[in-house]
């Protein structure tokens, strides 16, 4: 590793498992001190163990809780919002239920997140990226309330790149494809039994380059964008699809 980081103090928001956790452990492994947000207790203390990071067991959407975490983090040099949930539904069939489940999930806690950070950030400027979905821009069937809030954090991404670029804040996002993490192991599982190597392979091939994406591959993208290499890029969406967006069909 190349210490990119070196003397930054990062938070990751869902850094205990997924793409969060592939981004807070190559943090660490590029000399960041990263802080772990995350609801899942006995995941955060096993990732902030492996890796050195200290952990912070909270919901991110509940504004409280979150500033009472931010608050005790003395400076932020980054932040990078991992938190998230899917689900399967077009409109005629998401519940309210569903949609302000996720709202709170996917968009709130994004918000909330920003909203924390963004004062300690502004002394001295700062990193924020944003994880977003190809789901935010693409047609996707039966994704209904999930890709709505995808959109809404493209559209929070460009709203704070633009309003606070004076204060040396750069903000900007990722749109994986499908990542293959333990939530889409556990998918398959459960709605595929009995036949999960198939299932996999079929949602493995949906992306052009013939296979899901590892989520260290999305936080390489993220090192990159948090990274002095990235210091002239702000409020842009970084597609990382294996071709999905442009080449599908």
């Amino acid at each position: 590793m190349s210490n990119q980081l070196s003397g930054k103090i990062a938070v990751i928001t869902g850094g205990a498992s997924g793409i969060g956790e592939a981004v807070a452990r190559r943090f660490s492994a590029e000399g960041s001190q990263v802080h772990i947000v995350d609801i899942h207790a006995e995941n955060t203390a096993r990732v902030a163990r492996d890796t050195g990071a200290v952990a912070h067991v909270c919901d991110v959407s509940d504004e409280t809780a979150a500033a009472h975490v931010f608050d005790a983090i003395p400076k932020i040099d980054i932040l990078v919002n991992s938190v998230g949930v899917a689900h399967v539904g077009r409109l005629d069939n998401t519940t309210p239920q569903d949609f302000d489940r996720l709202f709170r999930s996917n968009v709130r806690s994004f918000y909330v997140a920003m909203r924390c950070a963004i004062e300690k950030m502004r002394p001295h400027g700062g990193a924020i990226v944003n994880l977003a979905s190809i789901a935010a821009s693409a047609g996707l069937a039966d994704r209904f309330a999930y890709s709505m809030t995808k959109g809404a954090v493209l559209s929070m991404t460009y709203s704070v790149a633009r309003d606070y670029i004076q204060d040396k804040i750069r903000c900007n996002s990722i749109s994986p494809a499908r990542v293959h993490t333990p939530f889409v192991d556990g998918f398959v599982a459960r709605n595929y039994p009995g036949k999960e190597a198939e299932a996999f392979d079929r949602l493995a091939a949906a992306q052009p380059i013939g296979r899901m994406a590892r989520p260290d591959e999305v936080a390489s993208l993220a090192l990159f964008l948090c990274s002095d290499q990235a210091a002239f890029i702000t409020g842009t969406d970084y597609p990382i699809d294996g071709g999905f967006f442009n080449l599908h069909g």
